[in-house]
């Protein structure tokens, strides 16, 4: 794979995307710090070390977009260690092919360009980069409950939630996961379920059922669960 991405025109704004390098890591960095700048609770963001996007560049992982030249936007995927926490293991996957799952990781988009959902047009060139890999065969991430930014990114972009587990110390997770070159079918069989009713959702994950979507009623969200094709 080239460096060069996609370059046109994107809800009116020119860009050039593209593979980021060693060379980008402090305009990367800036965009990290214009983001944790804006929130009312920098705690709530986990930034990344420069190491931990050293990493990311090296893997060439770490797509970016760019608008008169400038870094605006770059959102990275993640060849994780095969340790304790890896998120295959949550969603059952083999053990000998654990190797073969990346991970959706880190979005940032310059508080400057909110508005013009870059985060979904990356995401979309990321998941088109990597239908072509043959290295991998699943794509992870994980979303917290109520995190509905994210959430509906990740659906949107054709994952599911396979598990929801507690991870990190204790912070409970939804575990999303979509097949890069095979498809997934459901059977037409769906139950819509309270996002705030965590151990029924946890129950129906147990049984084999996936959450393949989310909707609003008043001041409720729901998650679509439906079973998979025989």
């Amino acid at each position: 794979m080239g460096d060069g991405v996609w370059t046109g025109v994107w809800n009116g704004l020119t860009l050039n995307v593209r593979y980021l390098s060693e060379h980008d890591l402090p305009a990367i960095e800036a965009v990290q710090d214009a983001v944790v700048a804006e929130l009312a609770f920098a705690s709530q963001y986990e930034s990344l070390s420069t190491e931990e996007f050293l990493k990311l560049l090296g893997d060439k992982t770490i797509l970016g977009a760019f608008h008169d030249e400038t870094l605006i936007a770059f959102r990275a995927l993640l060849i994780p260690p095969i340790d304790d926490e890896h998120l295959g293991r949550d969603i059952g996957y083999p053990e000998h092919l654990l190797a073969r799952i990346i991970y959706q990781e880190v979005t940032n988009v310059h508080p400057s360009f909110r508005g013009y959902r870059l985060q979904q047009h990356l995401g979309r060139l990321l998941m088109e980069e990597l239908s072509q890999d043959s290295r991998f065969d699943l794509v992870c991430a994980t979303v917290a409950p109520f995190n509905i930014p994210s959430l509906k990114d990740k659906f949107a972009l054709g994952l599911r939630v396979g598990a929801l587990k507690w991870k990190y110390g204790g912070k409970l997770r939804y575990i999303f996961m979509k097949e890069l070159h095979t498809g997934w079918r459901p059977s037409g069989e769906t139950e819509w379920i309270d996002m705030a009713d965590t151990s029924l959702q946890a129950e129906r994950l147990e049984e084999g059922w996936y959450g393949t979507g989310m909707r609003q009623e008043a001041d409720s969200w729901y998650v679509r669960y439906e079973r998979e094709q025989a």
